[in-house]
């Protein structure tokens, strides 16, 4: 069994000094609310200039968007900070957190959490509100779950991303550019109706670096939307398996970047 009490202590300190200066908190939540409608207001432009774009009508944009948002505010929330590697590597901070009796990946995760994302996260869930309202979907108990499995498994394939570009940050310690481009990027590639990719990005953003499987995927099959040989709708049902894909290939990558690293020499 094993003992959270280490890891419930460390995130208890860093909840309570977020909220010891209520006004910048308050600033932060402000900051990432103006970023999700910011988000948010390119989907209403395009969709205000164009009546159908990949497929997809205004509402089902903004279905894929609120899962999207949903899913990488959760991972950023809880393991986004994995992107400040390079500052304990080049401090040789990092070094604590060899030295301490407890699993390296679950003392980064519990280092810090980013209350300032619910800001982002509420937007995303009330505009999920409103395409659910919005939208003809035929209701069961299939619908439900695979709704339910969108968001636990895109929140683990957003996780399996910033882990294993935290696990590569090891080896390109200036590199956090290149890292963002999977994490970050990624992030933005969930948002788009996969069919305005040409092919060699779809097949990389569905089955390379997963994010189709995110909020596309589930998006067509709950609303009923016809699929295409990339793309057909029992592959969102697939969703689950493409977390553990991701988490795999984290899992690889954090081992090898961790084992790799000798210390700071001080």
């Amino acid at each position: 069994m094993v003992d959270l009490t280490p890891y419930r202590a460390i995130l208890g300190s860093r909840i309570r000094a977020q909220l010891q200066y209520r006004t910048s908190f308050v600033t932060d939540i402000l900051g990432t609310v103006g970023v999700g409608l910011t988000e948010l207001a390119e989907v209403w432009v395009i969709f205000h200039n164009v009546d159908v774009l990949g497929g997809l009508d205004f509402t089902a944009a903004l279905l894929v968007f609120a899962l999207s948002n949903i899913c990488f505010s959760i991972a950023d929330m809880v393991v986004g900070h994995l992107d400040q590697l390079p500052t304990y590597i080049r401090a040789g901070t990092i070094d604590a957190f060899y030295v301490r009796p407890l699993p390296l990946l679950a003392q980064f995760m519990s280092s810090e959490i980013s209350l300032r994302r619910i800001g982002r996260l509420t937007v995303a869930i009330i505009v999920l509100a409103i395409a659910l309202a919005r939208a003809e979907i035929a209701w069961d108990t299939a619908t439900v779950v695979l709704l339910i499995l969108s968001v636990l498994s895109g929140t683990a394939i957003f996780s399996a991303l910033f882990t294993a570009a935290g696990g590569l940050q090891f080896f390109v310690v200036d590199g956090a550019e290149f890292t963002n481009a999977f994490t970050y990027g990624g992030s933005y590639a969930a948002q788009q109706p996969q069919r305005v990719f040409p092919d060699p990005l779809r097949i990389f953003w569905t089955f390379v670096v997963p994010t189709a499987f995110v909020a596309y995927l589930p998006a067509v099959a709950i609303l009923d939307l016809p699929g295409n040989v990339l793309a057909p709708t029992w592959l969102a049902w697939c969703t689950p398996l493409a977390a553990v894909f991701a988490w795999v290939v984290a899992g690889s990558c954090w081992r090898a970047g961790t084992r790799r690293y000798q210390g700071a020499g001080g």
